[in-house]
């Protein structure tokens, strides 16, 4: 609902709205739309019951405040009057009702009046219009929330709202007449929508400012009015009787002696946010044939938006009845009735217009390309399990047409595409991984590159003076046939073995310039096998799944690649007292190959696993390896795009023992991510 300024009744504080869709579920208009996950209040669909209000547990939503509008009335010189809700004893429960009207009076209000008498009025006009139309039926005008929902979707029902003004305008009038027509009002009570009836055509200017128990705590704090300091008072007159039990449910039926038939059914009593939404339904069907539907938007008065009261329905409910009860018992009768009598003449006449805000229901083609947005393609994926704040998925499907909702409101579509969300999330963080794994490497590799291409360069001269002198000695010692000959020879072997790791170190350092031209690996394959010695015990095969099994591939790079793994192979496999097996696999599809080198060896050791392609690390013995010939492939590998990965088993337990040895790679090579 919109008050006289424009402004919604209830607003969302952002900050504190955690989007749990309470207040979707609660509010009987719909009035709620979710707007980038945020809860935002239509002040035009809105009825002002506060139901939002009173469930929200985070506090986010706030009711305007009429504080500064009171305290502008207070500090006037215009006499002001305070009229007082009949629900007041469930709010001040603990408070002597005179320490009340005395706190009142402290505040600046002249007059403090019971609204339970413009009750009293509006009862004994109920009371008329049911006995004058038994042949009709109507909707009961009490409570203003009501009223606002049948003029917003009920339009067809506006003939059939009881033409009754409410208590508080009741009131209004009597006071008005006793005080002339510049008396100041200010209503207070626990009722939001209160706030917006003020401001209607028909009854503008009766009341002045509307205040909640809330707001009227918070201005007895502001100005340290309490208990303690305040003076007794009593209300001034004209008192309430049985008014005062508009507050609680029947109470109306009660105040104006109308009887409750069971078996003729003339009157029904709806409270609550989905009894009275019914009651009003069925109304509108004609299956609920009654002479008056009295509605309360609320479980009573006691239970409105507006209240502050920590004590539970029933004891609320307790608290107005007794009120009540030693209010008649001690009231003067003669003195009340001649009051009622006195202002029998006001007129209570109240009109209604409508003020549709019904949206028409969309196409079922529409509602179903919806629901399929939200994956509820079958009668089996509706849970309906009211999570999003709609009592089923195809009334959420229609308020996410109407506006009013998003996909994301619903919980199974949010959790399933959680679900996607983490695989997609752990899929990314493995490919991270490598990434970061292999950049680590690579890292690694050309840092020990360029330490390596520094000490080569360096020992390269000096070694090559070493072999040239070390060959002549040995020339001249096998000449002259001296005994030197074997520790000369060892020289010479031992040189040569350095040439070998200098010359291993220069192709680790190198970044050599991958020139791709159309390969058949297959034949490649065979051409490594054959230059390589390959010992009897050891079986060779090879598999070739792809056909063609070329790809664009540096040959003479590629070949040093698969000739260092051959070789490791038949190394790991120098037990010849068994027979072993060397098995090269070529497989793939038209734009990956695989090449799998696998052999029956001892194995490597899962913890060296990881470290197998790290320069100068060895499995093998001294003497016998560089560990550069793996680090070596893995850069050539890594040039050509594709990945290096190793299984090994070196426990007979768990399978076969043996290494194998994986190289994936583009079939063409890639730029940019589009092949060339």
């Amino acid at each position: 609902m919109k008050l006289k300024d424009g402004n919604t009744v209830v607003k969302t504080l952002k900050e504190k709205c955690r989007v749990c869709f309470t207040c979707v579920r609660e509010c009987p208009a719909k009035a709620i739309r979710i707007i980038d996950g945020q809860a935002e209040v239509i002040g035009d669909r809105c009825i002002g019951c506060g139901n939002c209000v009173r469930v929200c547990s985070q506090k986010a939503k706030r009711v305007q405040s009429s504080i500064r509008g009171v305290k502008k009335i207070l500090s006037g010189t215009t006499p002001k009057a305070a009229i007082l809700a009949p629900s007041f004893p469930a709010e001040f429960h603990d408070i002597d009702y005179k320490k009340v009207v005395g706190a009142l009076k402290m505040l600046g209000f002249d007059y403090i009046y019971e609204v339970g008498f413009g009750a009293d009025l509006v009862a004994k006009a109920y009371k008329k219009l049911v006995d004058d139309n038994k042949d009709k039926s109507y909707i009961a005008t009490t409570c203003p929330a009501i009223v606002a929902y049948v003029e917003k979707y009920y339009p067809n029902l506006v003939g059939h709202l009881a033409p009754i003004v409410s208590p508080m305008i009741a009131t209004s009038r009597v006071v008005k007449k006793i005080h002339g027509k510049d008396l100041k009002v200010v209503f207070i009570g626990p009722c939001v929508a209160k706030k917006v009836e003020k401001d209607k055509s028909s009854v503008q200017g009766e009341i002045d400012e509307v205040l909640t128990f809330v707001e009227l705590r918070e201005l007895f704090d502001s100005e340290g009015i309490s208990r303690d300091n305040a003076k007794s008072y009593d209300f001034d007159a004209p008192s309430s009787g049985k008014g005062a039990l508009f507050a609680i449910s029947r109470g109306m039926l009660h105040a104006a002696n109308i009887k409750e038939n069971l078996v003729e059914g003339n009157v029904v009593v709806a409270d609550g946010r989905i009894n009275f939404v019914e009651a009003i339904k069925e109304f509108e069907r004609e299956s609920l044939m009654t002479n008056l539907l009295e509605t309360l938007c609320c479980e009573g008065c006691v239970m409105g938006a507006g209240i502050n009261s920590e004590i539970p329905l029933y004891k609320r409910r307790s608290k107005v009845s007794s009120y009540v009860n030693e209010k008649v018992k001690t009231m003067d009768l003669e003195e009340w009735n001649k009051a009622i009598a006195s202002f029998v003449e006001i007129d209570l006449a109240c009109g209604f217009e409508a003020n549709d805000q019904r949206v028409p229901i969309p196409s079922s083609d529409k509602i179903k390309e919806i629901m399929k947005k939200m994956g509820k393609n079958t009668a089996s994926d509706e849970l309906n399990c009211g999570a999003c704040g709609y009592e089923s998925c195809k009334d959420h499907a229609i308020a996410i047409v109407k506006g009013l909702a998003e996909n994301e409101m619903c919980l199974p579509y949010m959790i399933e595409k959680l679900k996607y969300t983490v695989t997609d999330l752990e899929r990314s963080y493995g490919e991270l991984k490598s990434v970061k794994e292999a950049l680590t490497h690579r890292d690694k590799l050309a840092s020990m590159g360029q330490l390596a291409a520094g000490i080569a360069h360096e020992i390269n001269n000096p070694l090559g003076i070493v072999l040239m002198y070390a060959h002549i000695l040995l020339e001249q010692c096998q000449t002259n046939n001296t005994e030197m000959s074997p520790d000369v020879k060892i020289i010479v072997e031992q040189a040569d073995r350095c040439k070998k790791i200098v010359s291993g170190l220069l192709n680790f350092a190198r970044q050599n310039r991958v020139i791709r031209t159309p390969v058949n690996v297959e034949n490649m394959i065979n051409k490594c096998l054959e230059v390589t010695a390959v010992p009897e015990n050891i079986k060779v095969e090879l598999v070739n799944e792809l056909s063609p099994a070329t790809a664009d591939l540096d040959k003479d790079q590629f070949s040093q690649v698969l000739i260092n793994i051959i070789n490791n192979a038949i190394e790991s496999m120098s037990d010849s007292s068994r027979e072993n097996k060397l098995k090269v696999v070529i497989s793939g599809d038209d734009n990956n190959m695989t090449i799998a080198v696998q052999d029956t060896g001892t194995g490597i050791p899962e913890k060296y696993i990881n470290r197998i392609f790290d320069p100068f690390f060895t499995t093998k013995e001294i003497g016998k390896g560089t560990g550069l010939g793996l680090p070596v492939s893995y850069g050539i590998v890594k040039m050509h795009s594709g990945d290096i990965k190793v299984e090994s088993n070196i426990d007979a337990e768990k399978g076969p023992l043996g290494t194998k040895i994986i190289i994936a790679l583009p079939r063409h090579e890639v730029k940019n991510g589009f092949k060339i």
